[in-house]
């Protein structure tokens, strides 16, 4: 699939509903394993992506990529605004030589992977990403397999706030892993 202006807009319209939507869930989700914010910050961050495209009216996908991560990093706390800000930084670095959204999302992943040092089983966002992202390239990404944000439930936490839990993280799920399942879906949904 190609990542056009069009798609990119829609995109992210789509996931900042999804995130207005369940705010309060992510939020819940991150008090008994970080501190509680995951929601509001992300809520904060996507009213911030909406406001920049309608100031700034980005006229290509580069542009428009460039705004949404830096509205990511400035406006959302913790570490979900470095990470989702890199992987939409390296999206925008890559994008000025290609649309491929396989190839796009395969050099966030990379980017959230180096910025965070997290990898599979760590129990963070990547789990997911690792799942949509080869998906992605082969054009086959399916909801059922966004369901990957399960998984995160009985793995122990080995990176972020969650991981100072050790075991007790487990029976949790990741904030982190679930809001990137709501990314993709709004991807999905923008993208029929």
């Amino acid at each position: 699939m190609e990542l056009t202006l069009a798609l990119t807009k829609q995109w992210m319209k789509l996931f900042a509903e999804k995130i207005k939507a369940n705010k309060a869930y992510l939020s819940d989700l991150d008090t008994p394993i970080g501190d509680g914010d995951h929601g509001n910050n992300m809520a904060r961050g996507m009213v911030a992506v909406q406001e920049a495209f309608k100031s700034k009216n980005p006229t290509d996908v580069t542009s428009a990529l460039k705004l949404v991560a830096m509205s990511l990093i400035s406006k959302v706390g913790g570490a979900a605004g470095p990470l989702y800000g890199t992987a939409f930084l390296e999206m925008a670095k890559l994008s000025t030589s290609t649309k491929d959204l396989g190839l796009l999302t395969e050099a966030a992943v990379n980017g959230i992977k180096k910025r965070g040092g997290a990898n599979a089983g760590d129990k963070t966002m990547v789990d997911v990403w690792l799942v949509a992202v080869p998906a992605l390239k082969e054009n086959s990404l399916t909801a059922k397999q966004i369901e990957a944000v399960q998984s995160t439930k009985d793995m122990e936490a080995k990176k972020g706030r969650a991981s100072y839990l050790g075991e007790r993280s487990i029976g949790h799920l990741d904030p982190g892993s679930v809001s990137s399942g709501y990314l993709f879906q709004a991807l999905l949904e923008a993208g029929e």
